[in-house]
């Protein structure tokens, strides 16, 4: 399920993203890992800083869910890679917007971390 727009606007606004794929388990959360994310077109997104060699971009492929931190809230999540080009591009642009000026941009949105760019989507109950 989607995220709801209030949700979206607050992590958008924040930059306190903290991500907890599962553990082998598929129950316990991993050790939190503060990284940088984007909204894009609807949709939340993370990169790995270290690109496939992070350790939680591993965890969260294996697992495909965990949970997050974020602008005072918890949530599920599920995590499916993203690997084209045109929504890369996309992705780029909002890092580019958010973070314009700080020293990472450029490791941000380099060959190494658009090769692990990851969707983040909300888990609802039903």
């Amino acid at each position: 399920m989607a995220w709801t727009k209030d949700e979206l606007t607050r992590i958008a606004a924040s930059d306190d993203l903290h991500i907890s794929p599962f553990r082998d388990d598929g129950v316990t959360s991993g050790t939190p890992t503060w990284i940088w994310s984007v909204v894009v077109d609807g949709a939340l997104f993370v990169r790995g800083y270290n690109g496939q060699a992070s350790r939680w971009y591993h965890a969260a492929l294996r697992q495909r869910a965990g949970r997050i931190s974020a602008a005072g809230m918890m949530a599920d999540v599920t995590f499916e890679p993203v690997g084209d080009a045109a929504s890369n591009d996309r992705i780029d642009d909002a890092y580019r917007a958010k973070y314009a000026g700080n020293r990472y941009l450029d490791p941000m949105i380099g060959a190494r971390a658009r090769a692990a760019t990851i969707r983040v989507e909300a888990v609802r109950a039903s």
